[in-house]
């Protein structure tokens, strides 16, 4: 969708933002450009919308060389987000969503039907927010609003100049979620300008590390933490690299451990002497459609009750599972659930059935896990076929 040949941008003291660039970002994709201030990843964002134009070199989108189009309607093909947002203070928020579709001549019907329908796409309900004014808005919001107005026009690629950059970090971790969830169904082509390399992790499909002016690596955020192609990348993305992995590193269900299980309506007595034959302590507790409810422990509340009444059930004594996770969530939720929950374990259920247990993930497993990430990007092999050697327990 995106591609750059050859391109160099000099200014005319002498100073090279961008030497030689050459990548291709595909449609659908999202691409982080992430590096130091003055490293030219913005320049190199300016140049697709052609706010900067380059020196020498070519850019295509969509297999058309930009130099050939008219400026202004490239720009209004491109969504743009910026830090700063720039939303219009004298306009409504319904009014500069619709900003790009009223330049390109739609109704003011149809344009603040577009507004509210992207508004309540990004979390804000237009009959709330949507005759609000800009200075009315927390910055997350406006932020919000800065994204819905780029999307408008349903333009093909998006360039995000560190969007998320001007809010408080947990403000921060919320927009990337929900971008994220935005960008799973909409699949648009995107560059995206960061300096933090956790959220160029956390975003891309792909990462762009940049040195001066260059492109040191350009690989998913799994090879870029697990094997970095020079000491500059290596040195720029952190020595705990093997912690921000965590982030990139999907739960699989290799990962996952079979505990004993029982179901709501067993006789306690007997699922409890099935828990201790099999030296268990406890046990996940399913519902009749195999869906995870919750735990038991090996030693009810009321032993000689148990023992006595047959009609005890591990309904009775079934605790609420509180500490549990999607197949495919990222080992950092795992591992910051488990801190959350002070939990030795939590479940996994497969969400595309709405609750199907299918194993647990236990400390030792999610370590095993993150090595096995680490060992299959070094040697360039799936995950599933790495083997660890562990020492033996005694």
């Amino acid at each position: 969708m995106i591609r750059f040949e050859n391109v160099t941008k000099r200014y005319p003291d002498g100073t090279t933002a961008v030497d030689d660039l050459s990548f291709e970002v595909a449609e659908g994709e999202l691409v982080t450009l992430v590096g130091p201030s003055g490293c030219g990843k913005t320049t190199t964002m300016k140049m697709v919308n052609r706010l900067i134009e380059p020196t020498s070199g070519q850019i295509f989108l969509d297999g058309e060389d930009i130099a050939s189009v008219d400026p202004v309607e490239l720009r209004r093909r491109i969504g743009y987000v910026i830090q700063q947002v720039g939303l219009f203070p004298h306009k409504t928020v319904l009014d500069n969503t619709g900003t790009v579709p009223h330049l390109l001549g739609w109704s003011k019907a149809k344009r603040r039907e577009r507004a509210a329908e992207l508004l309540d796409l990004v979390g804000l309900d237009p009959a709330v927010f949507g005759d609000r004014y800009p200075d009315q808005l927390s910055g997350g919001q406006r932020q919000r609003v800065g994204v819905a107005r780029a999307l408008a026009a349903d333009p093909p690629v998006l360039l995000m100049d560190e969007p998320f950059g001007a809010v408080d970090p947990v403000v921060r971790e919320h927009l990337q979620t929900e971008f994220l969830k935005l960008q799973s169904s909409l699949h648009k082509t995107v560059l995206f300008v960061t300096h933090d390399i956790e959220e160029a992790v956390r975003l891309g499909d792909r990462i762009a590390v940049y040195g001066e002016g260059r492109v040191e690596q350009f690989d998913p955020p799994t090879k870029v933490l697990g094997a970095p192609a020079t000491p500059y990348v290596a040195d720029f993305v952190g020595a705990d690299r093997g912690l921000k992995r965590l982030s990139v590193t999907p739960i699989e269900t290799a990962d996952l451990e079979a505990p004993p299980v029982v179901h709501l309506d067993d006789r306690l007595s007997e699922a409890t002497a099935r828990m201790r034959a099999e030296g268990a302590h406890w046990a996940v507790v399913l519902d009749d459609a195999d869906d995870l409810h919750g735990w038991v422990s090996a030693e009810p509340a009321d032993p000689a009750d148990a023992e006595a009444d047959a009609t005890v059930t591990v309904r009775d004594r079934a605790r609420r599972m509180e500490a549990w996770l999607p197949l495919g969530a990222p080992l950092k939720q795992a591992f910051s659930t488990m801190l959350q929950h002070d939990a030795g374990w939590i479940a996994v259920v497969d969400a595309a059935s709405e609750g199907r247990f299918l194993g647990v993930l236990t400390p030792t497993r999610l370590h095993e896990a993150l090595r096995r990430s680490i060992d299959a990007d070094e040697r360039d092999v799936p995950r599933a076929d790495v083997s660890l050697e562990t020492v033996p327990e005694k």
